[in-house]
């Protein structure tokens, strides 16, 4: 028969389990302050890193993606403030507020043409058009970020993804998956017609048409009824080039 532990058997097993748990309470707290010192070394070598190439930072997109990349790393968001060491150093965050600005404008400039929704690639090549003059040159990245930090208005800012395409929508309207599956159908030529929908994803005409009537509500889409073949198409300015039409 086998015997069962004693009160002193118990005791050491539950003092063993104490030593235990403190030895690795110790352990994890060696390990934390380990990262803290680890993440505050990294974090003044990017400080230092940041004042060598604080021109290339400025005036190089690739090379100020992968600067904010390397921040990321480190848990440095150089754009939380436009106050502050990193404002004052690289004057990051002003660059950034001018270009959420910019954006805004071209936004609202082109909304009754688009309903607004817009290309990244589109509003990126119209940004740069509009800062010709200004040194700093722009990325799709820096436009990303500077529209990360307009979602703060609560305007519905924001970048969706339409397939392979990225557009941003400056507008509060919810685009529903037909809408969706229609915007990346029309990216090949621009436009779709309601029997192009039909055959391509198998929907029947009520589908289509409802999808297609939305998105003209809604100012996404423009019908051209003039076609030699008498078919009707319906054009999205978001996934082809407006600026002759819009001259910003």
């Amino acid at each position: 028969m086998r015997r069962r532990p004693g009160i002193g058997g118990l005791q050491s097993a539950a003092a063993a389990r104490d030593q235990y748990r403190l030895l690795g309470e110790n352990v994890a707290k060696i390990r934390t302050d380990m990262m803290k010192e680890q993440l505050a070394t990294f974090r003044n070598q990017l400080e230092d890193f940041a004042r060598k190439h604080k021109n290339d930072i400025r005036k190089n997109p690739a090379f100020r993606s992968q600067f904010h990349e390397m921040c990321a790393k480190v848990g440095v968001d150089p754009l939380a403030s436009n106050k502050g060491f990193w404002a004052e150093l690289l004057g990051i965050g002003d660059f950034y507020y001018e270009l959420g600005v910019q954006i805004v404008d071209i936004c609202l400039a082109t909304r009754p043409h688009n309903g607004g929704l817009i290309s990244l690639q589109e509003l990126c090549r119209l940004l740069c058009q509009r800062r010709k003059s200004a040194r700093e040159a722009v990325s799709e990245d820096d436009c990303l970020r500077a529209i990360s930090k307009l979602k703060v208005l609560g305007s519905g800012f924001e970048v969706i993804s339409v397939g392979k395409r990225k557009l941003v929508r400056s507008v509060p309207t919810e685009l529903n998956k037909d809408h969706n599956e229609i915007l990346e159908l029309a990216q090949a030529q621009g436009f779709v017609t309601v029997e192009e929908v039909e055959k391509r994803l198998s929907w029947p005409s009520g589908r289509v048409v409802d999808a297609l009537d939305t998105l003209l509500d809604e100012g996404l889409a423009m019908i051209d009824k003039g076609h030699r073949d008498g078919i009707p198409r319906y054009w999205f300015p978001c996934v082809s080039s407006i600026a002759s039409i819009v001259g910003v």
